[in-house]
């Protein structure tokens, strides 16, 4: 069975609008999936890349026509200007680190609620009850959000250096383990689909 290694920051608006659409091709396929949440600036920094507040504006007002027009298309409402943006992802993402091990509950659903916290319902993903919430709403026990933050923070910045070992640079990231191939963006998902018919 293929398996993916799924990087991804909580406050991307690209992880947002990938939506579910991993988790269906995945099943389509039966490869499993390992998600790997990590500090997008900090992979930025790593890999080249320049963050949100230091490109130039004609660079920002091209992502916000596209984001728009891919909310557009997918059907998804999306709020430019978010009320909590940035945002500190840690938090949300030891709760995610914290759910994949601890298992019982809906990670994909939970990974979905924070995304759609910052880019549709204009949530705190950092915040405490925030995160209880969702934990709770996905099917997980709340208590999560308090638990287990040292592994959480080691875990966090683990994924981090396989990510930068792995060729990732941006986020949605999608590494299939057995073939090597990388696929960046939402906007690539049909082409892992295909890829994933080939093994």
């Amino acid at each position: 069975m293929a398996h993916i290694d799924y990087y991804f920051g909580t406050p991307s608006p690209w992880t947002y609008l990938a939506g579910t659409r991993l988790e269906e091709i995945a099943a389509r396929h039966g490869t499993g999936i390992t998600y790997k949440p990590l500090d997008l600036l900090q992979l930025f920094d790593r890999t080249g890349g320049i963050r949100p507040a230091n490109r130039h504006p004609s660079r920002m007002e091209y992502r916000a026509q596209e984001l728009r027009r891919w909310s557009e298309y997918l059907g998804m409402s999306l709020n430019l200007k978010p009320a909590f943006w940035p945002v500190n992802p840690a938090p949300s993402s030891y709760a995610i680190i914290a759910a994949q091990k601890a298992g019982g509950g809906d990670l994909p659903a939970l990974i979905s609620s924070f995304v759609r916290a910052v880019w549709a319902e204009d949530l705190n993903i950092a915040d405490d009850d925030v995160i209880r919430a969702k934990l709770s709403a996905a099917g997980f026990d709340p208590s999560l959000a308090d638990s287990g933050l040292f592994v959480g923070a080691q875990a966090y910045e683990r994924n981090l250096e396989e990510a930068v070992e792995a060729g990732a640079f941006g986020a949605p990231f999608y590494i299939v383990r057995e073939s090597g191939e990388r696929f960046w963006g939402q906007d690539r998902l049909d082409f892992l689909d295909r890829h994933l018919s080939t093994l």
